[in-house]
């Protein structure tokens, strides 16, 4: 079939539809009645005058007021009473994720009773458990010393210097209330190798 007979015989085409002429007078007509609206001459705005108080200022004050409010952060806030430590190396995320007690607790080791020798060797026998069974975060719990005499809890601080030492020891925090508190730790251990 020609392409001629194709145009002329397309069902898309209308022959009562208007030629393209007859567009103008179409849209003439749609537009009767339709008026041209004018602006006024002359608007009147009205502009707020800028603020004399310094905006800034205020929400700094604001800030600051908010996060006196809020009370310090307990991942960032340590009292004398707490123990931490932490290698070089360590992430931040990782030294967050102690503090927080975020890490399955693998094995426990309870100090309450013995004196500073029988301390002593029961944590070195349970750190090499610990290296032995690949275990990576413990928890030591050492007391608050409240039996202690007036000098303060004698074997907390004996195990801040002992763990400081070890070189399987890659970081340590007190622990958060419901694990004991601050009279526990949790020990984050190297792998081994």
């Amino acid at each position: 079939m020609p392409i001629r007979n194709l145009i002329e015989n397309d069902p898309m085409s209308h022959p009562d539809e208007p030629d393209k002429a007859d567009q103008p007078d179409v849209f003439r007509s749609a537009m009767s009645g339709v008026r041209l609206q004018r602006p006024p001459q002359h608007v009147a705005v009205q502009r707020r005058l800028p603020s004399t108080q310094p905006t800034q200022g205020q929400l700094d004050d604001l800030a600051v007021l908010a996060e006196m409010l809020d009370g310090p952060d307990p991942e960032t806030f340590e009292s004398g009473d707490t123990l931490t430590y932490r290698a070089p190396g360590i992430q931040d995320s990782v030294w967050k994720r102690l503090r927080r007690g975020g890490y399955l607790r693998q094995a426990e080791l309870d100090l309450h009773g013995l004196n500073r020798d029988q301390a002593k060797l029961a944590i070195v026998g349970f750190l090499a458990r610990c290296a032995d069974r690949d275990h990576r975060c413990v928890r030591i719990i050492h007391g608050k010393g409240n039996g202690s005499p007036n000098s303060g809890p004698v074997l907390k601080r004996l195990l801040d210097g002992w763990l400081r030492k070890r070189r399987d020891v890659l970081a340590f925090a007190s622990a958060r209330p419901e694990d004991g508190g601050t009279g526990a730790v949790y020990v984050l251990l190297r792998r081994a190798d």
